[in-house]
């Protein structure tokens, strides 16, 4: 019953979600699995940190693939996510936990930046909402 009530929860969430805000879950989710990967290579469990890395990285591969590259500023984002895709590959063949924090702390400045993104906007058009 919870596990129903939850699903129900999240899929409304999704539905009523802006791009932006849709952007920010994704980026969340790359923190979180490369969070998880992370806590796996510290216990040596290389098959769960495997599968948080390929989880982490299809997201970097759904941001290159949606970045809109008539704006010049996208070739700078790809070449980002390109860095990020390489590290967290490079993470998973050596197991190498510093490459791994990298692309971890490489994520979170884009997401960091993206919040601020967000916040200007919704203040700009009105919708911000003060705490």
């Amino acid at each position: 019953m919870q596990k129903t009530a939850a699903r129900a929860y999240s899929s409304n969430k999704l539905g009523t979600s802006t791009p932006g805000d849709l952007t920010m879950m994704l980026y969340n989710g790359a923190i979180k699995y490369c969070n998880l990967a992370i806590d796996a290579l510290k216990k040596r469990d290389y098959a769960q940190c495997n599968d948080n890395i390929h989880k982490t990285k299809n997201i970097i591969v759904h941001f290159r693939e949606q970045l809109d590259r008539k704006y010049e500023v996208a070739k700078d984002f790809d070449l980002i996510y390109d860095y990020i895709y390489w590290t967290l590959t490079q993470a998973n063949v050596n197991k190498d936990m510093a490459m791994l924090e990298e692309s971890l702390n490489r994520i979170r400045e884009i997401r960091d930046t993206w919040a601020q993104v967000m916040r200007i906007a919704k203040k700009e058009s009105g919708h911000y909402q003060q705490a």
